[in-house]
This record gives C-alpha cells, sequence and structure tokens, in this order.
C-alpha cells in the first residue's frame, strides 16, 4: 500500500462517464489518479481529456495505464507498480441489451474480470487496499419487492444482469474470506452528458437537439413503460468516495428513491423543446429487450442514515441538464424557460 501522504487511487474504466467524475472528484481532493485503459485504435479519453491534459491541476495528478480486465498479468503488474490505496472497479460491458448479443464477453469482462481483479490484488500482496465494486440495479431484475434495498432478492434478467449478480457474489466472497476491505455499490440509473448516446436518455435529448437543428427527423425507441430510478451521475460518484472513507466495508443502494418511465422522461424533454413528441418517435419492437425489467426504484435509507449520502438533482432538472448540453453541442437553444 501506498505509504506517502497523498493518497494514490486507481479507477477501472476511467474513460466512462462515472470514471470520469470520479476522477475529477478524487483529483479535487487531492488525490493521485491511475486509470485503466484498454488499448484500442483510437485512444478514446474524451470524458477525461481535461483534466488528464492538465498538467498543472492544482491538487493531484492523473495517469493511464494499459491493461485489460481479461489479462490477469497486466492487472497484477499495475497493482505492483502503483500500490494503490484504494481501487474502484468501474471497468465492465455495461449495456445491458448489447449483452444479449455478446452474452460471453459480457460474462467474461462484467464478471470474471472482477474476480480477476480481487486475485490480482491478493497475488500482489494488496489485500487490505479498499475495493470499491460497482453493481448495479439491473440484478435485482424482476424481484416482488418495491422498492430495492440491500437485501432485496437479485432475479436477473440479462447476461449483464447476470454477470453482475457474480461480480457482486465474489465480492462478498472475498470480503468474508480474506477479510478484504470490499464495498458494492448498487447504483441505480444515473444520468449526464457524459452519458453514453446508445442510452435512451442520450438518444432522447440527442435526437430532440438533432431534430431542433435540422439533422434529423425521427427517435427511434423500445419499451416506454419501463420503469426506473434516474438520477445524476457526478452526486454518484460521491457515495462511491463516501463508501471507501467509511470505516467499515459494507454494500449500499444508491438512488434517488423515485421511479419515472421512459415514457415520462421523453415526455418531459419533448415539453421542455416546445415539440409534440408524436410527431418525432418512432416504436421499434426490435429496440425491446428480449426479458424487460418493468421497474426499479431503491430505497436509499441505508446509504443516507449511515453515509450522510443523499440526491440533490430533481427528476426534472435531471432532464433540463442533458437537454440544455446537448442542444448546445447541436447549436441550438430552443428550450422552454419554465
Amino acid at each position: 500500500m501506498n505509504t506517502g501522504a497523498k493518497k494514490v487511487a486507481l479507477i477501472t474504466g476511467i474513460t466512462g462517464q462515472d470514471g470520469s467524475y470520479l476522477a475529477e472528484l478524487l483529483l479535487e481532493k487531492g488525490y493521485d489518479v491511475h486509470g485503466l485503459v484498454r488499448r484500442s485504435s483510437i485512444m478514446n479519453i474524451g470524458r477525461i481529456e481535461h483534466v488528464y491534459t492538465n498538467t498543472t491541476h492544482p491538487t493531484g495528478r492523473i495517469f493511464l495505464h494499459y491493461g485489460d480486465l481479461a489479462d490477469t498479468a497486466s492487472l497484477v503488474r499495475l497493482l505492483v507498480n502503483i500500490k494503490p490505496d484504494e481501487v474502484y472497479h468501474l471497468g465492465a460491458m455495461s449495456d445491458v441489451r448489447i449483452s444479449f448479443d455478446i452474452p460471453e464477453y459480457t460474462a467474461n469482462i462484467t464478471g470474471l474480470g472482477t474476480l480477476r481483479m480481487l486475485e490480482a490484488m491478493r497475488q500482489s500482496g494488496l489485500e487490505h487496499v479498499k475495493f470499491y465494486q460497482a453493481s448495479s440495479s439491473e440484478m435485482f431484475g424482476k424481484t416482488s419487492e418495491v422498492p430495492q434495498k440491500e437485501t432485496s432478492p437479485f432475479v436477473p434478467q440479462s447476461p449483464y444482469a447476470i454477470a453482475k449478480v457474480f461480480a457482486d457474489a465474489i465480492c462478498k466472497n472475498y470480503r468474508n474470506s480474506y477479510n478484504m476491505f470490499i464495498c458494492s455499490g448498487i447504483l441505480f440509473n444515473h444520468e449526464s452528458p457524459r452519458r453514453g448516446e446508445n442510452f435512451v436518455t442520450r438518444k432522447i435529448t440527442l435526437g430532440i437537439a438533432n431534430i431542433l437543428a435540422g439533422k434529423q427527423k425521427k427517435i427511434y425507441l423500445g419499451n416506454l413503460d419501463a420503469q426506473r430510478d434516474w438520477g445524476y451521475a457526478p452526486e454518484y460518484a460521491e457515495a462511491m468516495w463516501r463508501m471507501l472513507q467509511h470505516p467499515e466495508p459494507d454494500d449500499y443502494v444508491v438512488a434517488t428513491g423515485e421511479t419515472h418511465s421512459v415514457r415520462e422522461f421523453m415526455e418531459e424533454a419533448f415539453r421542455l423543446a416546445g415539440l409534440n413528441w408524436r410527431d418525432h418517435v418512432e416504436i421499434k419492437p426490435e429496440l425491446y429487450r428480449p426479458s424487460e425489467v418493468d421497474i426499479l426504484q431503491g430505497d436509499i435509507s441505508k446509504v443516507r442514515a449511515k453515509l450522510g449520502w443523499e440526491p440533490k438533482v430533481t427528476f426534472q432538472e435531471l432532464v433540463r441538464i442533458l437537454l440544455e448540453a446537448d442542444c448546445k453541442t447541436a447549436g441550438v437553444s430552443i428550450l422552454k424557460q419554465v
């Protein structure tokens, strides 16, 4: 473990939405931040470029390293060289719909990738490093309990969710078997302008921005009746950090406690844009998941009581944040001032 005064953190999935916000947060708190990135033909660092290229950051520093969650040797080598105080394991194949198309890859990276990280820590002699596991509300699936809390049963409905259940279970096993400091954050849907464009919230807001700009006429969607608990991603990064500052490792549901349907999100976004959604939205049966999760709603009693965390951005504010950002990028600003 790092013995210097400055804390050192390793983030897998640092180039994703959550990884980028977490990196910003840790840098502001004075950490040196190391990120694991996969080798590809294009260096996909758009979400963190503003901090990665800032060599005069007033507090911490950021470093990127090539590695892969399918390659244990690269993980061991990275851990031995970095000797982090905290590991935030966010890396995964995280698209629920696409997990049906590539189930084996999803299981390998999202499920076994977590096991490889834990084993790499043990093999590196870093069992006492604090470890955060990015679990998912998708693990609850078709559970009969609403709202869902930490003890609600998991009834996963996709290869992604099943892989996350495995990862969550192996984290509990290693915590109990080897006395490792491992926390699982069961995060419900959380959005931001950095959310991937293939996720339904961004499909809606980006589509509206393109419609306003005259670049697009239709938005193609699937199930409008699915209900989700949507929060604001930067706030959820704060919850991750708080988990590893608590004296004892534990698991926490992170959510807003509210649920809204895809239809509600769509209607609110179109209302802000002053458009009639019926003129621009077309339902495509092929965009439905083979097995749908009807409703996800989190019970945040535990994270509020033990960590003092609770959401601040409302559902309506969240829709506006996403829509304004996409409209700005598209060069339009026709939003209702409500």
